[in-house]
């Protein structure tokens, strides 16, 4: 299997995670709302989720994502490093790369990090039933709002929670712009709105994800 092929599957899941990660941070921007609304409208916006037949279909396509994203992204690193095995007596790469295409590793391995803790306090716990059993809303859906608040206030959770945001706004940033590069995208002045909207995309994500546990504990 070329190294182009194994590329093309790390840009397009990678595409694919990047719109997934719009409609997450959209659905957790609820929890800034009253608990009054927000439980309500959260747990049917989750039930939903789970429910629907052409969303289910789309939650299968995303986990089968993550794990070739995950996969890939792993061939790919082992064989960059096994093609160059001896280190160069002067390297001037960040010359000609940013520090995340230099580290795009060690970010891969502290955003797995993170998505396994996140999966096994959430996925697990609603999906699975491992764990403390998830109770009931009044309307009769799951109680997801719940579990997201008693997580978020959990002080250890929303600082692991909120500064793995930070190595996430870097592997989207460098990673977008990659994503269309590896896919043929080589306009001039188009990779420098790519470069723009590749920084906006990757802050607001990061910047979004990363305070909204906070807001929810201090409040």
């Amino acid at each position: 299997m070329n190294l182009f092929f194994r590329r093309s599957i790390i840009a397009g899941t990678g595409l694919f995670l990047c719109i997934f990660m719009i409609v997450h941070l959209s659905a957790n921007c609820i929890l800034l709302l009253p608990e009054e609304i927000a439980r309500g409208m959260y747990n049917a916006y989750s039930t939903t989720l789970r429910e629907n037949p052409i969303i289910k279909i789309v939650a299968y396509l995303l986990y089968l994502s993550i794990l070739l994203h995950v996969i890939y992204a792993i061939l790919v690193t082992f064989r960059n490093r096994s093609a160059k095995p001896d280190k160069y007596a002067i390297n001037k790469t960040e010359d000609n790369s940013s520090w995340a295409s230099q580290n795009m590793g060690l970010l891969g391995i502290l955003l797995l990090l993170f998505l396994i803790v996140h999966l096994a306090n959430f996925w697990a716990r609603i999906k699975l039933g491992m764990g403390a059993s998830v109770g009931l809303d009044a309307a009769g859906n799951v109680d997801v709002y719940e579990v997201t608040s008693s997580l978020f206030h959990n002080g250890f959770y929303v600082l692991f929670y909120s500064l793995l945001m930070i190595p996430l706004g870097f592997h989207l940033n460098h990673g977008l712009k990659s994503a269309f590069k590896t896919l043929g995208f080589y306009h001039r002045k188009g990779l420098k709105v790519l470069a723009r909207v590749s920084v906006i995309y990757a802050s607001i994500l990061s910047v979004g994800f990363g305070i909204i546990p906070l807001i929810v504990y201090f409040k």
